[in-house]
């Protein structure tokens, strides 16, 4: 079942330190062709400058790895959740870990969501694509 083209473009900010990993982000969501702008970040200090820079729109979700250099997921999701003018953004983590320590601490610091990346090419594709359909086709965000 197709997802249904949204009522105006949106963008996704994801923070992702692997580059194969932030092609196949990138390459399921263009797949999906629904005027999604993807913005890639590499790491969570450069999450953080990319959300605070008033050049930039707003990003409508923030897809976060939790392993990054300098800044690690953990640390971006804590300032994000922290800062009142980014706190409604939703956050996705997106990871390898699996660790119950893992998924505890990040819904402790407030993420809306917890996905572990499929190792299986296609199964890592269908969990990006679900998650542009619930957070921005099926979700109602605050401002929109």
């Amino acid at each position: 079942m197709a997802a249904a083209a949204p009522s105006r473009p949106y963008d996704v900010l994801l923070a992702e330190d692997d580059p194969g990993d932030a092609m196949l982000v990138a390459e399921a969501f263009l797949a999906r062709g629904l005027g999604q702008t993807l913005h890639t970040v590499g790491d969570g200090v450069e999450a953080l400058k990319y959300l605070r820079d008033p050049a930039h729109r707003r990003p409508d979700l923030i897809i976060l790895d939790l392993n990054m250099p300098r800044m690690d997921g953990r640390e971006a999701l804590a300032a994000i959740k922290a800062d009142p003018a980014l706190r409604g953004i939703p956050v996705v983590v997106l990871t390898t870990s699996d660790a119950p320590s893992d998924v505890a601490s990040s819904y402790d610091l407030h993420a809306n969501a917890y996905v572990c990346k499929p190792q299986d090419l296609d199964a890592f594709l269908r969990a990006v694509q679900s998650i542009d359909d619930f957070y921005l086709d099926l979700v109602r965000l605050a401002g929109h």
